[in-house]
């Protein structure tokens, strides 16, 4: 998918060299991860969905994005809440 042959590879996963950032980002997109996560930076993994729906929403002005934040966060804490009481 990214015209690299398993030699390089094998050499990324030893850590005998780094990927050059170009590279980095070519293997993120592949993966369908985000550059920080395939570094270690965080563990939350965002699939494509969430990714895109995230970028939508960056698009609304303040008022729009406020009401998307409240539902959300509504939907947080009763999720949160569901979990809690389940055991």
């Amino acid at each position: 998918m990214i015209n690299i042959n398993g030699d390089a590879v094998g050499r990324y996963e030893r850590n005998d060299v780094r990927p050059t950032i170009e590279m980095a980002t070519k293997l993120a997109q592949a993966l369908e991860v985000s550059l920080d996560y395939l570094v270690g930076n965080t563990n939350i993994e965002l699939d494509k969905a969430a990714l895109s729906k995230v970028q939508e929403v960056t698009q609304f002005n303040d008022e729009e994005k406020n009401h998307i934040f409240v539902t959300l966060d509504a939907m947080i804490r009763d999720f949160k809440n569901k979990h809690a009481y389940a055991h």
